[in-house]
């Protein structure tokens, strides 16, 4: 371990291979069209009923094929194994897929260590130029796919046909590592880790439409609508921004554009996706007073030295950056300020990044915490990609939630403070970080205080646990050791999750106080616990599945540390209809997120289609 140019720590890599993976939009199996499609800066030009490159962002008719079964492999098929062909094919690969697949387990897509030998070559080379074609031929093994993993890749047509047999040898050369010598320790994986299934309740939750985002996209998904805020003064005034650059005040049903952050910074990219652009803002608490605002965002790689960064060999994908604005006029309808760099972060991958920051909204005048912000900096993609060492330490930055003084100096990069309230600002190790507050988490997407003082963070899980924690200082929440009340064999494939062993006390984790596995959903959309005017809803933390849509609530005098609380399912309405969000979106991923605007009302809304809905009521379910 050895310092870098900016003072803070590079870790080497321990003696072992490892293999970048990439290829954002050869996904191969299961890609990610909802995620990365229309995120080029072209998309608007794009025809909808087309397929269109990602590489080139060119339209492209999408050519008829056939339904097809998988076809018999032959004994033996012939791939690519010249050594220049291979590195082509591996930096196809690199360039392009980090955030979908490696070749340990499965993740947003699947495991591709020996795909060409579960597959055809004559499948794999149809499937990756244009996966939209064959699963609109209704190849069955493509739809089973999509099925599985309730996403679709976008067309490739740019790719040559000498791109395809390069990335081919190159993924042929990737087979299946035997099974690692620990895995066999852990014990049986847990086929059903949360066998009880998560009932429907007897509520009815009633939505009425409030309005369209304007479309960012002419493809899924449209607008990519993040987080809800509301600004405490004489006019209480509600924003709600969109990953890729805008943030909107929101008047009625108006979204009025406040901030294109792309026009403050040119740097700025809100590709590929997968939570990458605009993350996340926060107001300072006395915003009227000093005009103080803050956002993150990404750029690519090596924009800018990083302050916290990793051992060269080690690729970055992007950067994400935390900025100070100032605003001479805080009442002004349109943004208008100077900003600041506070701090910038390499990341292994563009999944996991910082996509929230916050204040404590219960911090008083003059108390300690007052005027502190909390920073969720993800994984990165680290742990999957076997960078473990990363990840839940208080010496590097990776899966942490920070808290830091914006205002203050005493950071090593000089440019904001370090509180000595921070549970290692005093230890006097200079090999820890005292901006960390809590380590041990995969995503902390969403950081949120209850009305009665709860500090809620949620965290999305990889392939098995989602979850809901309470925060607290110094805390180590057990990622990628952990994924919810269960362990993790991060040293080997992480798709599988074991019961926690005998002596698990002595590890010392805060187990989460809500958690679904994923028969239930696959990624934890947080909310908040309701406030407005509506009786039955009262006290209840009402959230989400992001990719199904489904709706859950739990009581929230339930959530304590030590145990899980018992989740339960709202029925939707929509407009005096009942349905499901996949229903209203027409998409098996929704792309959910919750929302509280003006009189503590509770806003649902869509980034599949962009369309905002406001709870309206909650009533007994007599059909259930």
């Amino acid at each position: 371990m050895r310092k870098n140019r900016g003072g803070f720590y590079r870790y080497s890599i321990p003696n072992k291979k490892f293999i970048l993976i990439g290829f954002t939009g050869l996904s191969l199996l299961a890609g990610l069209q909802a995620c990365i499609n229309s995120e080029k800066a072209n998309s608007k030009n794009r025809v909808v009923t087309q397929a269109s490159s990602p590489i080139t962002g060119s339209a492209v008719n999408l050519p008829v094929l056939s339904p097809t079964q998988p076809a018999q492999k032959p004994a033996k098929e012939v791939y690519a194994t010249d050594e220049h062909v291979l590195i082509d094919g591996k930096q196809l690969f690199q360039s392009n897929c980090t955030a979908c697949h490696n070749f340990e387990q499965k993740g947003i897509g699947p495991n591709l260590a020996g795909v060409t030998g579960r597959e055809t070559k004559e499948w794999l080379t149809k499937f990756i130029p244009n996966a939209p074609a064959v699963i609109q031929s209704g190849d069955a093994h493509a739809t089973k796919l999509v099925a599985e993993y309730k996403q679709v890749m976008p067309a490739f047509t740019s790719l040559t046909s000498e791109n395809v047999e390069a990335l081919l040898g190159y993924l042929h050369a990737q087979q299946p590592s035997p099974e690692d010598e620990n895995s066999a320790k852990l014990g049986t994986p847990l086929r059903d880790p949360i066998p009880t299934k998560i009932p429907k309740s007897e509520l009815l939750l009633s939505l009425e439409s409030v309005t369209t985002a304007p479309a960012t996209s002419e493809k899924i998904p449209t607008a990519r609508i993040n987080t809800m805020v509301v600004l405490p003064g004489k006019k209480k005034r509600v924003f709600l921004q969109d990953l890729r650059g805008k943030l909107y005040e929101m008047e009625g049903p108006t979204l009025r554009e406040y901030l294109d952050i792309s026009k403050e910074r040119p740097a700025f990219i809100p590709t590929p996706g997968l939570a990458t652009g605009f993350g996340s803002y926060a107001f300072h608490p006395d915003f009227y007073k000093n005009g103080l605002f803050y956002t993150t965002h990404t750029e690519k790689a090596r924009t800018a030295p990083a302050d916290f960064a990793y051992h060269d060999s080690i690729k970055v994908a992007l950067q994400w950056v935390l900025t100070e604005w100032h605003l001479p006029d805080p009442h002004a309808p349109v943004f208008a300020g100077q900003g600041r760099e506070l701090l910038r972060i390499n990341m292994v991958n563009q999944i996991h990044g910082v996509q929230e920051i916050t204040f404590n909204p219960f911090a008083k005048p003059g108390s300690p915490e007052y005027g502190l912000l909390y920073i969720g900096v993800g994984d990165g993609g680290a742990a999957e990609q076997k960078y473990s060492f990363l990840c839940n330490s208080n010496q590097t930055v990776w899966s942490t939630v920070l808290r830091i003084d914006p205002r203050g100096n005493n950071s090593k990069n000089k440019k904001y403070g370090i509180p000595t309230i921070n549970p290692f600002a005093q230890d006097k190790d200079p090999s820890t970080l005292g901006e960390i507050y809590a380590t041990g988490f995969r995503n902390p997407n969403r950081i949120y205080w209850s009305p009665d003082g709860k500090m809620l963070i949620s965290d999305i899980g990889l392939t098995n646990i989602e979850e809901l924690n309470i925060g607290k200082p110094g805390a180590n929440y057990g990622w990628p050791a952990r994924e919810g009340t269960f362990l993790l064999n991060y040293q080997g494939k992480m798709d599988k999750v074991y019961s926690l062993p005998a002596d698990d006390a002595a590890s010392h984790y805060t187990y989460p106080v809500v958690q679904f596995d994923h028969d239930e959903g696959n990624a934890f959309s947080a909310g908040f616990v309701y406030t407005g005017s509506i009786p039955a809803l009262k006290n209840k933390y009402i959230f989400g599945d992001i990719v199904s849509g489904r709706v859950f609530f739990v009581d929230n005098h339930k959530l304590k540390l030590g145990q899980q609380a018992t989740i339960q399912e709202f029925t939707l309405q929509f407009a005096g209809k009942n349905a499901t969000f996949q229903d209203i979106t027409g998409n098996k991923k929704t792309d959910l997120r919750f929302g509280v605007g003006l009189n503590n009302d509770l806003y649902l809304y869509t980034k599949t289609d962009g369309k905002i809905w406001r709870v309206n009521n909650c009533l007994l379910n007599k059909k259930i």
